[in-house]
């Protein structure tokens, strides 16, 4: 799974196109913090069962979060956001949301496991697949199954994994969850693909590119 770093950088990336006149230094450590947020579950699972990757790497927090802005802008009479913070703030807030879907979920749940419904459902899943074109078979693609028994399409449940009792996730904070070893390990990865590095210097690079291209800007 990604390194924390790896997340900033591709939340550095989203906040850069997103943002717009949002842009800022205080803005970009908000949306890096909430990025960042998830992975404080690493700490509770030195307490419990139910910890990294589950405790708060679940799409529940980011829908109560988009829920509560969504209803101080239309349901209240006076907004506490759009008072206090104005347009700026809802700017940050959704984009925020969309840091944390996209970048601190969903990177997890495509390069390894994550339990999304936790505590609803109780489940680790992964999702895996594949998109080509061959001059022999055309498109191949396993994302969606054809051709089943009532020759329709389906899209497929995402691999389930086991249940936070089944999966131990081993961190740097937690090297040995399931408590077998004498002395383990402590790995605190930072790159351990091609594609995490190049993700991190693009994403570092471009939100670098955007702050000295403000610079620029004719005011």
């Amino acid at each position: 799974m990604p390194s924390t770093i790896v997340h900033l950088a591709f939340s550095g990336l989203l906040a850069s196109a997103l943002l717009g006149f949002a842009f800022d230094k205080r803005a970009l450590a908000i949306v890096l913090a909430v990025t960042a947020f998830p992975d404080l579950d690493a700490f509770v699972a030195l307490y419990t069962t139910v910890g990294h990757r589950a405790a708060l790497h679940n799409v529940w927090i980011p829908l109560v979060y988009t829920a509560l802005l969504w209803g101080d802008l239309n349901l209240r009479d006076r907004s506490f956001v759009r008072e206090r913070f104005g347009a700026w703030g809802i700017r940050v807030i959704w984009v925020s949301a969309v840091c944390y879907v996209f970048s601190a979920l969903a990177l997890d749940i495509v390069n390894g496991v994550l339990n999304p419904l936790w505590p609803i459902h109780d489940q680790f899943y992964h999702i895996d697949g594949k998109l080509e074109l061959s001059d022999q078979r055309g498109i191949v693609q396993t994302f969606i199954e054809t051709g089943g028994d009532d020759g329709g399409s389906s899209i497929p449940a995402p691999e389930s994994i086991g249940s936070s009792e089944e999966v131990d996730l081993s961190t740097g904070v937690n090297p040995d969850p399931s408590g077998t070893e004498e002395d383990p390990e402590r790995l605190f990865p930072v790159f351990r693909a091609g594609w995490e590095l190049m993700l991190f210097v693009v994403g570092t690079g471009v939100t670098a590119a955007r702050f000295a291209l403000d610079r620029e800007a004719p005011k």
